[in-house]
């Protein structure tokens, strides 16, 4: 009887004494989540199935679904549960490229770089025609075009016929210097809000807008064969976008390639010396009807505190990207760190107090709508500010979106109070270049859906690497571009980010509730 009590008591002690272990900060197992991260990463691997198998994914096409199907087997694999392809509303049509080839064919025969603008139809078969320099000012331009144009390839004049250099290297980390300017940053003061007053450069913009909005209806109606228009970029790099929308009652257009700089300005000053140029191109790209709907990647980890298990933890990032590369920096990054910081997490067999959810979005490139029609369905409207019951359970949402850069720290977004918290968390990764907390607000990703509804959403600080100047919706963002170390780390971190919030006995301090927008 005795030697029963005896085992009972020491067994109850095991238990409790393992719970014990796993609060905030707990040094065994910010240990455990650190080996794991740094030493047995899976991250890179990751990163490869989201990139180079499933390729670009565009918002509503083939390749977006593939990387979701593999995301959500493998969250699966790992142990999560209710992991899935959430719908969260209607989004458009979907497209993919699936041929693309232009050449100069005279003077002289030279390939051209050029990426289909998204949305745009293809040539339908090979087209063969000369290029015509197009100068349309204003709609009454029209005139001197109609009838002239069909099956031809356009090209319009441009201010600048050299390229834009600097001195500044293509890739960068942040300086101490610039990382403390960021620590002392100091919140900007409160302000009301005003109407605003005509803005003249605004008015111009809508102007402009409304004229090449004119111009695409022109061209489409006279049958050009193609448009090239110019792609910013320099050496062979192409930033890309939409040529037309992705709604599924959008009006037609014409065929459009975003065009490398340096292709574009020869084949210009050719025509504008009067030499003649052909082209050959065949672009074929198709539209998905079939489903409308956008999908969010969803998984969890659930809680096991009584108290505390309803409570959320949501980490995530945009799985979408665009279609001229992998979409390896934005974000196949963050959803490859994403992922392997819940993976992290049960290769540790971590149990969490407050449930842990991972969500990767879709659609964040049109207007972060994956996440904000996710916190729409979950937690309330920001327009009105009718906030749901799971509004209040969240603690904190994390997002990963700035290219494939080490974590430095962390935005607050103005929420100082949660500064001396993540100060502590970060004080074991200075050996690893992070540790920097700025009030400062950062924006144009999915944490804004968050903190619209007044929920805590955090963007980590990341070195810029060459984001912005080489890899941020061009051609060149492929896996090549990812930083084996830097994602490692940026991994460990979020790991431990979640394990600390999951296990602290308060939620994260939260800033005064928004105004309705």
């Amino acid at each position: 009887m005795k030697r029963k009590l005896l085992f009972s008591t020491l067994f109850a002690f095991a238990i409790t004494g393992s719970v014990f272990a796993q609060q905030e900060g707990d040094p065994a197992t910010l240990q455990k989540i650190r080996d794991e991260g740094l030493n047995h990463s899976k991250v890179m691997e990751t990163a490869f199935y989201l990139t180079d198998v499933a390729g670009p994914r565009l918002a509503g096409s083939p390749g977006l679904k593939r990387a979701q199907d593999w995301a959500v087997d493998q969250l699966k694999t790992w142990g999560l549960v209710n992991a899935a392809r959430e719908p969260w509303g209607k989004f458009g049509k979907g497209w993919e490229v699936q041929k693309n080839y232009a050449a100069i064919t005279v003077p002289y025969y030279h390939a051209i770089i050029a990426i289909p603008k998204a949305w745009t139809p293809g040539t339908n078969g090979e087209i063969k025609g000369d290029v015509v320099l197009v100068k349309i000012d204003t709609t009454a331009d029209f005139d001197k075009y109609k009838g002239q144009l069909a099956g031809k390839i356009v090209i319009f004049d441009t201010k600048s016929t050299t390229l834009a250099g600097g001195t500044k290297p293509d890739l960068t980390r942040y300086t101490d210097d610039e990382l403390d300017k960021m620590e002392k940053a100091v919140a900007p003061p409160a302000t009301p809000r005003r109407i605003a007053a005509p803005n003249p450069q605004m008015s111009q913009f809508m102007r402009l807008r409304a004229l090449r909005t004119a111009i695409s209806a022109f061209l489409q109606k006279e049958n050009v064969g193609l448009i090239l228009s110019q792609g910013r970029g320099t050496q062979g790099t192409v930033f890309t976008s939409n040529g037309a929308s992705f709604a599924d009652t959008a009006k037609a257009v014409a065929p459009e390639l975003e065009t490398s700089s340096e292709d574009y300005l020869r084949i210009l000053r050719l025509v504008k010396a009067g030499i003649k140029v052909q082209m050959e191109a065949d672009i074929k790209t198709q539209f998905f009807t079939d489903d409308l709907q956008g999908y969010d990647v969803v998984g969890e980890i659930p809680g096991t505190d009584k108290k505390l298990k309803e409570q959320l933890v949501i980490i995530g990032g945009h799985l979408d990207s665009w279609h001229a590369g992998t979409g390896a920096t934005d974000n196949g990054a963050g959803s490859a760190v994403m992922l392997e910081a819940m993976r992290i997490l049960k290769a540790i067999n971590f149990k969490p107090r407050r449930t842990i959810r991972i969500c990767l979005w879709s659609s964040e490139e049109q207007g972060l709508f994956g996440s904000r029609y996710y916190v729409l369905n979950h937690f309330g409207d920001p327009k009105t500010m009718q906030l749901k019951p799971d509004q209040a359970k969240v603690s904190a949402y994390y997002n990963l979106d700035n290219g494939t850069g080490k974590i430095r720290g962390i935005y607050l977004q103005g929420d100082s109070a949660a500064r001396p918290i993540f100060k502590q968390w970060l004080e074991q990764f200075k050996d690893l270049g992070a540790g920097t907390v700025t009030i400062s607000n950062t924006g144009g990703t999915d944490h804004l859906s968050f903190a619209a509804v007044g929920i805590p959403g955090f963007q980590f600080i990341q070195d810029p690497m060459d984001y912005g100047t080489r890899t941020h919706h061009s051609n060149q963002d492929t896996y090549e571009r990812l930083v084996e170390d830097d994602l490692k780390q940026a991994a460990t971190i979020v790991a431990t980010f979640v394990f600390n919030t999951s296990q602290r006995d308060e939620q994260i301090p939260r800033s005064e509730l928004p105004k309705a927008q």
